[in-house]
């Protein structure tokens, strides 16, 4: 039986995720990405809690069409964000996506603004 799309990246964010694990000095930076918008997120996964976030949907983002412009921008807000928390360290979790395109767009947005991974 052949596996969907969405079934062989959950093996993969599987497989990632047994190796990556954020703490609060150095919280995980998780990436989603649907087809209309992009989330990231710093999640400290000892305790469970997210740090910082930021999405397309956010209020100057939502009516932009998801480029890797507009994920590029969402990088850059995470990364103020994560300043604002306390947070310069992380630990990229591509959760089963290519780094390429617009997660990769979201990760050097995030480095720009001052995160280091």
């Amino acid at each position: 039986m052949k596996a969907t799309r969405a079934a062989a990246r959950a093996r993969r964010h599987q497989r990632i995720r047994r190796k990556i694990h954020g703490t609060a000095e150095r919280p995980r930076l998780a990436v989603f990405r649907s087809n209309r918008y992009i989330y990231a997120q710093l999640i400290d996964d000892d305790k469970g809690h997210t740090l910082a976030a930021a999405s397309s949907l956010e209020k100057g983002l939502r009516d932009k069409t998801l480029t890797v412009e507009t994920a590029a921008e969402v990088g850059k807000l995470l990364g103020e964000r994560a300043k604002q928390a306390g947070v310069s360290r992380a630990v990229f979790d591509r959760a089963g996506y290519k780094f390429h395109g617009r997660v990769k767009a979201l990760a050097e947005a995030a480095r720009e603004a001052g995160l280091e991974f």
